[in-house]
């Protein structure tokens, strides 16, 4: 996998659902922004960054092709908000519902790129 070596947090004021969005650096020289911490009914989750299509619906534009690292995004993203925050965010991973890999969203080879062996 790859290090994540920092989690910048914005807190967001006055939105009952958005509560921050979040930007991940990967090695300390690769930056993913516009993740957002969202809380609800079922507790906290971190959202891909995506982009609204003309039909008005969104598409994730980068995300993890697997739980494993999926899983470990959020739960460090979502202890860097408790951390910036002081609110708990109990998440789907500490209860053990993992979340899953979203069936709609692309896979690497779907993108034209071929995993190295042995990756």
């Amino acid at each position: 996998m790859f290090n994540i070596t920092d989690i910048r947090i914005n807190k967001i004021e006055g939105d009952d659902k958005l509560k921050a969005f979040a930007a991940l650096v990967i090695e300390d020289c690769f930056l993913v922004g516009d993740l957002r911490v969202v809380e609800s009914e079922d507790g906290y989750f971190v959202a891909m960054p995506s982009r609204r299509k003309r039909d008005g619906s969104f598409k994730d534009i980068a995300y993890p092709l697997n739980n494993v690292l999926r899983e470990e995004i959020e739960e460090k993203v979502l202890l860097a908000y408790e951390a910036a925050t002081g609110h708990r965010a109990i998440s789907r991973i500490e209860r053990g519902e993992a979340a899953q890999v979203r069936p709609d969203l692309l896979g690497v080879e779907e993108f034209g790129f071929t995993p190295k062996a042995g990756s």
